[in-house]
């Protein structure tokens, strides 16, 4: 009787072990065979460590490889990126004098965020917009960098459509 207890016993152990040693090697396997960053959804993207890494400054001229565009736009390794979950104040075409001083702002913070570590950029629904630029969220930690400007009033939530920066 006290064998067969103990037989049960080993038996239970053993199965938990299994388990756990499959689902590891599944997670494993999941991050290992995901696709870059570059195509990963925001879900995704929290699991997986921040391993995107450049220097950013804000973009001048026709050459544009590396750089912040504005508060919600950058160039990184060549692509063009809209960052997907925000929209910030426009700084090639402000439509007023609080705007511009804002969109300043935001492009500057959205430099210094880039600049801060490495980050992740994952795909959450299209990955385009009609101009062609890619959509993606900036994740470092799992948390995103657009939320960062939203928190400090340099940007609001994407709800679709541009929001209104010189309403009274």
């Amino acid at each position: 009787m006290e064998q067969n207890k103990k037989m049960r016993h080993f038996e239970a152990m053993a199965k938990m072990f299994l388990t756990a040693s499959l689902s590891t090697l599944v997670a494993s396997a999941a991050v290992t065979l995901a696709p870059a960053s570059f195509h990963m959804s925001a879900a995704a993207a929290s699991l997986q460590a921040d391993r995107e890494v450049a220097r950013f400054a804000q973009c001048e001229g026709p050459d544009r490889v590396t750089c912040v565009v504005d508060g919600d736009t950058f160039w990184y390794r060549g692509l063009k990126i809209r960052i997907a979950d925000i929209n910030a104040p426009e700084l090639g075409h402000p439509s007023c004098a609080y705007e511009a001083r804002l969109a300043e702002a935001a492009t500057r913070r959205l430099t210094d965020l880039l600049n801060a570590g490495p980050f992740t950029l994952a795909i959450d629904g299209r990955e385009t917009d009609r101009y062609g630029r890619a959509l993606r969220v900036v994740m470092r930690g799992g948390r995103s960098l657009g939320e960062v400007l939203e928190r400090e009033g340099l940007a609001e939530h994407w709800h679709g459509r541009r929001g209104d920066w010189c309403r009274a």
